[in-house]
């Protein structure tokens, strides 16, 4: 039986890493997308990376989403089953200081992946678009958002997504592309960059427990998500191109937590023991060591978005019933699975 060929752009990144691992599974020929630079970032996928003059499944294509012509040459050469767009500028606060170029990225490179299919006329193909729960923005105070909610993105970000989301909607209705949209609500995982405040606080709390002496600075700790783990998610990313039919799926595990929140479980599973002091940007955490009491976190008014998204939670039930969605991780399993692995980095370190 002909194996099947799936096409992964931002293949580098956490979620790309783990759908990777997941296709390879299924006996998938992979191919992944990375960008030329001067160093390699390919620290997440080295680990099923084979040189292809051995046999492998698994290649490696230089390439831009900024790029038609790179987009192009690189479907046209692999004629893939599936394609999962999951490359973009993917950091909110970032998008504020280079919207442009999340623009590029993140919307407009959709665009270029769907023209190339259009073009090239091969039907075969399923295509995932990478979406978001930054399309919702904040339409109403913590109100849960699913696949018909209406959607108010306050980020640079959000709206190079909401560009995409749409677009993808139009193939899939004017030229019959089976085109879907996965929008994925917070995803963590020990694979998460350590600009996102999750991997922040992982590697911060677990390289303290160890003797460093640095000071955390955060943003809105009050801040409410529905955070789940990347491991699962990226299985419904897969899912989602295995129906008989193109559809949009919001993907979320139904809870939403604060930032703060997120750090006491963190000091709960490390058995550290904080207090909280102050209100607002005077907020303060200190960490308690025998009756000694050292400052470990503070708020950065630097750390704010322009416009802030206060509370993020899904409504998954659609990807619960036709997708059988049942995440492997709760809450806590994924701060657990972040820690361990944040404190074995720590201690090759220090």
């Amino acid at each position: 039986m002909k194996k099947k060929v799936a096409l992964i752009t931002g293949i580098s990144g956490q979620d790309g890493s783990y759908l990777a691992e997941l296709l390879l599974k299924k006996n998938y020929v992979v191919h992944g997308v990375i960008r030329k630079s001067s160093s390699f970032n390919t620290g997440r996928i080295d680990h099923i990376y084979v040189d292809p003059h051995n046999k492998t499944n698994f290649y490696l294509h230089y390439g831009d989403l900024t790029d038609s012509n790179s987009v192009y040459n690189i479907i046209n050469n692999i004629k893939p089953d599936e394609i999962y767009n999951l490359g973009a500028q993917s950091h909110v606060g970032v998008s504020f200081d280079n919207p442009e170029y999340t623009a590029e990225v993140s919307g407009i490179g959709t665009l270029r992946i769907l023209e190339a299919i259009r073009f090239l006329k091969i039907k075969k193909i399923k295509f995932y678009q990478a979406s978001t729960s930054e399309l919702f923005g904040e339409t109403y105070n913590k109100n849960i958002f699913n696949e018909n909610s209406k959607f108010h993105p306050k980020s640079p970000y959000g709206v190079a997504k909401l560009y995409s989301f749409w677009i993808t909607s139009v193939y899939r209705e004017s030229y019959g592309i089976f085109a879907c949209n996965g929008i994925l609500f917070n995803h963590e995982s020990p694979r998460r960059g350590e600009t996102f405040v999750t991997r922040k606080i992982t590697r911060f709390l677990t390289r303290k427990i160890l003797g460093s002496k640095d000071i955390l600075y955060l943003g809105n700790l009050n801040a409410k998500r529905d955070w789940g783990h990347a491991a699962d998610y990226v299985e419904m990313q897969w899912r989602i191109l295995q129906q008989k039919k193109p559809e949009d799926f919001v993907v979320a595990t139904g809870n939403a937590y604060s930032v703060k929140q997120f750090i006491e479980t963190c000091a709960k599973i490390l058995k550290i023991k904080i207090i909280w002091q102050g209100k607002g940007i005077n907020e303060k955490a200190y960490f308690i060591n025998n009756n000694k009491k050292e400052l470990l976190i503070k708020v950065d008014k630097r750390y704010f978005r322009p416009n802030e998204v206060h509370y993020l939670k899904g409504d998954a039930r659609k990807a619960f019933k036709k997708l059988r969605f049942k995440p492997k991780f709760n809450f806590k399993d994924l701060v657990e699975d972040m820690l361990k692995h944040d404190l074995e980095l720590a201690r090759s370190e220090l």
